[in-house]
């Protein structure tokens, strides 16, 4: 079993909290660690993939959490939403830490009536597919050193051809040892089990065939704005029914956006998100491509991949980091883009180019230098660094508060 880095922050939400819930998309190893976790504390587990277990608690909510002893992992948990009104009662009435471990594919927060009933009554962790530095053993720690000008950051030599491994695999626990064969059914089977199985649970969509075609559409535009006007005309799904999937897709933990960074520094700002799917591995997957050293892919391919795999890293260590971080891109309308902003609760701004070349020019620097003297205008304090992360090898100062990064400092800090 893979040491997951958000064990800790779980294991204090127990403490803290009378209920938690865990999610994360399916084989991401949800119920794998909350056993670990729960188990030798003497919590019972049921799961909701029982036929059984759900008829029940779906005919009496009342009647079964009544009948469960507690504490409890209940798996799967957005199978039975009826069941979480219930257990608000519960906890309002017995007021307790470590109550109930819920373990859910689908995330509560989007879905109507049943986001309602969560809000602001327990803690909320997501778990992602295995990070670069869990599937090595380390706990990575980049997050907390970019914000630490004083910090010296690590790197050690590396290859393509391991760089485009780890692109290849992703980061689902299941396929890490799999031949790339083995790995394209198991995201086939993924993929089918998901949208035949998961998509009824949450919705009345029978239109699964869309939602396929859909996802593989949002592969080819990965790290690229979202254009609903644009995808609705490819796909043929009205506009109205095209919001729907979409929102689908990231409440089963396929799929992401990601915001624009907003501020007033400029009021010319570009407001689309940028849509991002959850894994490289199926990315690759729908894509139909495997990356070979001698087989050089073109930047406009190999680019927006790159990018991917990076923000999910990024994502994957901001859910344990003891810094609240919050992720953005930029862009305005004059076309000065950054690939990655990060802000603290203090407004302090951390900037990442991510840039699928082994060397480094000044050019690669320019739309860094444009956010910088922009925050500086206005409050130099808050420009804390400008990274280009590049597939090199040196760690490169470029000026104030600017550095060049191998891509593997990622997961070697």
């Amino acid at each position: 079993m893979f040491k997951r880095n958000i064990a800790e922050k779980l294991k204090q939400a127990l403490e803290w909290n009378p209920v938690i819930l865990l999610t994360g998309a399916r084989q991401t190893g949800k119920t794998t660690l909350m056993k670990s976790i729960c188990q030798e504390k003497g919590f019972n587990y049921i799961t909701f993939d029982n036929i059984q277990q759900q008829a029940l608690a779906k005919s009496d909510p009342i009647g079964f959490i009544n009948s469960l002893k507690k504490p409890v992992i209940l798996d799967e948990i957005q199978r039975v939403p009826e069941l979480l009104l219930t257990i608000k009662q519960d906890v309002d009435e017995n007021k307790k830490e470590g109550m109930y471990a819920l373990t859910g594919s689908a995330n509560p927060l989007l879905i109507p009536k049943l986001g309602d009933s969560l809000a602001g009554r327990m803690s909320i962790l997501e778990l992602y597919p295995l990070s670069q530095g869990e599937i090595i053993g380390k706990k990575e720690h980049f997050l907390e050193k970019v914000f630490d000008q004083k910090t010296t950051l690590n790197t050690k030599n590396f290859n393509k051809e391991e760089i485009y491994q780890k692109i290849n695999i992703g980061g689902y626990p299941t396929v890490q040892t799999f031949s790339h064969e083995r790995r394209e059914d198991w995201f086939d089977s993924y993929i089918t089990t998901i949208l035949q199985r998961d998509v009824k649970d949450i919705s009345n969509i029978t239109d699964i065939s869309a939602l396929s075609t859909l996802l593989k559409i949002l592969a080819t535009r990965s790290g690229n704005l979202l254009n609903i006007s644009e995808i609705s005309r490819i796909t043929g799904i009205p506009n109205t029914s095209l919001h729907r999937y979409l929102a689908i897709l990231e409440t089963i933990f396929l799929a992401y956006n990601l915001n624009s960074w907003s501020s007033n520094l400029e009021t010319r700002l570009v407001k689309a998100p940028k849509i991002y799917l959850n894994d490289t591995g199926l990315l690759l997957f729908l894509l139909g491509i495997k990356l070979e050293v001698d087989k050089i892919p073109e930047s406009r391919t190999f680019g927006p991949i790159l990018e991917n795999f990076v923000i999910n890293e990024i994502k994957k260590q901001i859910s344990w980091s003891n810094k609240r971080l919050k992720i953005y891109y930029f862009r305005n309308v004059s076309g000065v883009e950054v690939d990655v902003i990060l802000e603290d609760q203090q407004g302090n701004i951390v900037a990442i180019e991510i840039k699928s070349s082994s060397t480094i020019s000044p050019v690669d620097f320019k739309n860094i230098k444009y956010l910088q003297e922009q925050i500086n205008n206005k409050n130099p304090k808050k420009f804390v660094r400008g990274i280009v992360l590049y597939i090199g090898q040196e760690i490169i100062n470029w000026g104030d508060k600017l550095t060049a990064l191998p891509i593997n400092c990622l997961w070697e800090n």
